[in-house]
């Protein structure tokens, strides 16, 4: 990741991490894996800058997104129809 670092501290109940069974490690990566999923489901995030706050590179970024069962394809039905159409057109 590239340019400035910022952090925020989460409170949360010790039981949920420890139902989870995760380390403090393992629950902040999670939170911050789901978190930049959630974000990009919302299309408040590119998948550049969701798998940038995730840790990790775009390609595992959007590999892993079916464990989430969120698509890879963030398109609304009318620009998932011109993609489509762009498609044909340039096909011919």
């Amino acid at each position: 990741m590239s340019g400035p670092q910022e952090s925020v501290t989460v409170e949360y109940p010790a039981d949920v991490r420890m139902a989870l069974r995760e380390t403090k490690e393992e629950f902040a990566r999670d939170l911050l894996m789901l978190a930049a999923v959630k974000l990009y489901e919302l299309g408040k995030i590119s998948s550049g800058k969701a798998a940038a706050l995730a840790g990790t590179d775009r390609v595992n970024f959007l590999l892993g997104l079916g464990r989430y069962r969120v698509s890879v394809f963030n398109y609304t039905p009318g620009e998932l129809e011109q993609e489509v159409a762009e498609a044909k057109a340039r096909a011919r």
